[in-house]
């Protein structure tokens, strides 16, 4: 059994975008994935029901959709999630508002017994409507902010941001800011640790793809331009693992090394072997990641024969060891927790 659960309620309206719902479910379940590959069976999870706008339990989905009908069971929310809804203008958000006192009544009752609050776009007018927010900050889509500020002026806004934490408060202007609602309820919910691993997998990484995809593939991508930096790049993105040799990158840029050289000052402000190790550090951040390779064979994957070596370069370019890297953001749980599960007796 996990060690412990955190409880969500969803607040579903007959107006609500039903999609932003089903979408922080999705992202719900990932980070619950990503806990369980992390810390094994004992790791703690994110729960959550369906409710509407009474407090009542929904009526459970048919497969395969059960599994975003809810798992928490009953008890005392921790956080409730409120998507935004459709509504075709602020008159028609303050109907909506108007036709569910219950709701209202309920999310300032759970701001009072310490929860946290998430909303999405409009759903922020239900929330301020408890009469529990005065003096916090939210973030709503600018076609809505003239409106919200009549009818809540004690609350700030936020231009220009897509989403804010104040308090117990976490607002998204857009369907977009769903996944940093789900980063930062994870991070008060199941710890900073499993919040960062989260926002690694979560969020776009250029990067960090590049270099999974060099250190899957022992391919480089391609340059979009013909240069002299692309093409040094491109040979050493090709070429990680050899012994660094800058003759033969600038001959594989076609150039002096004089001229290299000149090219990645002016342009990178750095030498060839300097970009190097980043490549490989990226590349070894990766396997330290998602591998169980060891740190002398990660060192050898990435081009250093001495892994003491290794590590230094990996601290200066990381500042922290890779032992503890892979402490902090593998996303696999380590070999003694792998179990075969045997059903009970």
């Amino acid at each position: 059994m996990p060690a412990s659960s955190f409880r969500v309620d969803i607040r579903l309206l007959p107006e609500s975008a039903l999609g932003n719902a089903l979408q922080f479910i999705d992202l719900l379940r990932s980070a619950n994935l990503l806990a369980r590959l992390r810390l094994g069976h004992q790791a703690p999870r994110l729960a959550w029901r369906l409710l509407d706008a009474g407090g009542q339990p929904l009526p459970a989905l048919p497969t395969p959709w059960e599994a975003y009908s809810g798992s928490a069971g009953e008890g005392p929310a921790q956080a409730v999630f409120v998507p935004s809804f459709h509504a075709a203008d602020i008159p028609a958000i303050r109907q909506v508002v108007e036709r569910h006192p219950a709701l209202v009544r309920q999310i300032g009752i759970a701001i009072d017994t310490g929860c946290r609050l998430l909303t999405v776009g409009n759903g922020a007018w239900l929330a301020a409507a408890s009469g529990r927010l005065q003096g916090r900050t939210a973030c709503l889509p600018w076609f809505y902010m003239a409106g919200f500020a009549r009818d809540f002026p004690d609350i700030a806004l936020a231009p220009g941001r897509d989403w804010a934490e104040d308090g117990p408060w976490h607002s998204g202007a857009l369907p977009h800011t769903l996944v940093d609602l789900a980063i930062a309820l994870v991070r008060h919910a199941l710890g900073p640790e499993l919040g960062e691993a989260c926002a690694t997998v979560m969020r776009p990484d250029p990067a960090r793809a590049q270099a999974a995809l060099q250190a899957n593939a022992q391919q480089h991508i391609p340059a979009t331009r013909d240069s002299t930096l692309a093409r040094a790049i491109a040979w050493m993105e090709a070429h990680l693992e050899e012994p660094y040799s800058l003759t033969r990158v600038a001959e594989a840029a076609a150039v002096s090394t004089r001229t290299l050289l000149r090219h990645f000052q002016a342009e990178l402000s750095q030498s060839p072997l300097d970009y190097l190790h980043a490549l490989r550090c990226a590349r070894a951040r990766v396997m330290l990641e998602v591998t169980l390779e060891s740190v002398p064979s990660i060192a050898a994957a990435c081009g250093y024969a001495d892994p003491a070596a290794f590590r230094r370069v990996f601290v200066r370019h990381m500042g922290l060891p890779p032992a503890e890297y892979r402490k902090r953001h593998a996303l696999r749980a380590p070999r003694r927790r792998w179990r075969v599960d045997v059903a009970a007796g």
